[in-house]
């Protein structure tokens, strides 16, 4: 039976410092990712964007995970810090792709799925390190991957790590931009949630966070909410399923 390891993360002298800004969505992904600096960091800020996105639900849904992780996990509350929202509408509206309005769902002749939002990781990395510097922040994290991912350029380990070397010129800072998804599939992210928090994270994941690009919360599976048909109901229906077969 395969066993599932967590991954080593991009930077391993991370550990020592103190403060990190998770980019935060409220989805499987990010849920996982900011479970995974509140374990390591001594101080957790959160960062989120409303860039027109279609499933907008996903903000909603963001509370809902903040407050449950908060009731749940006291030690990790302790850490958990202010929680930044900025408007991005903009973007939505010159990206003009299905995920940022009423558009099927398609492989664009680049090979590109309709759903990517150009430069949309590099913006939010980057007002995350205006907001990280003024916060005293020197860590970012997303929950960017490239192992099961849906062909994103700006998801992909190169880009980061050239965008870090950008910012850190720019800003004149030693910011580092940490992954811990990047090489792991979705089954292996339900397990790193579970090895996290057990259970009860894995619950408020399946129950409260949002992947659905449809913006679906009244269709229930047993992985979560969403239309099930989307590229990303897709990735994270079959995590769960090959997670629970190693599992049970």
């Amino acid at each position: 039976m395969p066993r599932f390891k967590l991954p080593m993360t991009n930077a391993s002298s991370s550990l020592g410092k103190t403060g990190a800004l998770v980019l935060f969505s409220g989805g499987q992904d990010s849920t996982t990712t900011l479970a995974w600096a509140l374990d390591r960091y001594a101080q957790v800020e959160t960062i989120g964007f409303d860039y027109g996105q279609r499933h907008v639900i996903e903000l909603e849904q963001r509370e809902v995970v903040l407050d449950k992780i908060r009731a749940a996990y006291p030690d990790w509350a302790a850490k958990l810090g202010d929680d930044h929202m900025l408007d991005l509408t903009d973007l939505g509206r010159i990206s003009e792709t299905s995920l940022t309005r009423d558009a099927e769902i398609a492989f664009t002749e680049e090979g590109l799925p309709s759903t990517f939002v150009p430069g949309r990781n590099l913006l939010f990395f980057t007002y995350a390190a205006a907001i990280a510097f003024r916060r005293g922040l020197t860590v970012l994290v997303g929950g960017m991957c490239e192992t099961d991912y849906s062909g994103y350029p700006d998801c992909r380990d190169t880009t980061l790590k050239s965008l870090q070397a950008s910012l850190n010129l720019g800003m004149d800072r030693a910011f580092v931009i940490e992954t811990p998804l990047m090489w792991i599939d979705k089954a292996q992210t339900w397990a790193m949630a579970h090895a996290l928090g057990g259970d009860t994270l894995t619950h408020i994941i399946r129950d409260d966070t949002h992947t659905c690009y449809l913006g679906d919360r009244q269709t229930s599976h047993p992985w979560g909410k969403g239309c099930g048909t989307c590229p990303a109901c897709e990735l994270r229906a079959a995590g769960w399923d090959t997670w629970k077969a190693h599992i049970l």
